[in-house]
């Protein structure tokens, strides 16, 4: 029994942060041990500290909704890319431009739970086409993956 657990233990330890059964959906949603702020300011700078992606801009969903007077939990976007990478996707199959660049919504939920949520990469792919980039979808989970590690931990 001691040798199932401890087996467990390692495969769930060993999966990536992104499986590939992200959900019909393509959602992948992480919980944050921090504020909306903070999560937003980790997830910055890891996406900074990669060398290859760059943070574009942001956008505060719930500062333009009180301003609507429609007030929201705190909820903001991340919009992040790699114009090289992404342009290669583009020409392959111009709808994932829809998609690209990349984001990550930072959100509360009623409760005061703070979580990230992005597509997965496997799940745009598939949505325009690009299901014969496995090495590339793999490839750009793992770097979402550890994108939102560093933002959530």
């Amino acid at each position: 029994m001691k040798t199932l657990l401890s087996a467990l233990a390692l495969v769930f330890v060993c999966l990536p942060v992104f499986p590939l059964g992200a959900g019909e959906d393509g959602l992948v949603t992480r919980p944050s041990k921090h504020s909306v702020t903070e999560t937003m300011t980790k997830l910055e700078a890891a996406i900074a500290e990669s060398g290859d992606f760059g943070v574009l801009y942001k956008v505060d969903h719930a500062a333009a909704a009180a301003k609507a007077g429609n007030p929201l939990k705190p909820m903001q976007v991340v919009f992040f890319g790699n114009p090289k990478a992404g342009s290669v996707l583009q020409a392959a199959s111009p709808t994932i431009g829809l998609d690209l660049p990349m984001r990550a919504l930072v959100w509360e939920d009623a409760s005061g739970k703070v979580f990230v949520t992005v597509n997965s990469a496997a799940w745009l792919m598939g949505r325009h086409g690009l299901k014969d980039k496995a090495e590339a979808i793999a490839k750009l989970d793992a770097r979402l993956g550890g994108f939102v590690q560093k933002a959530t931990e």
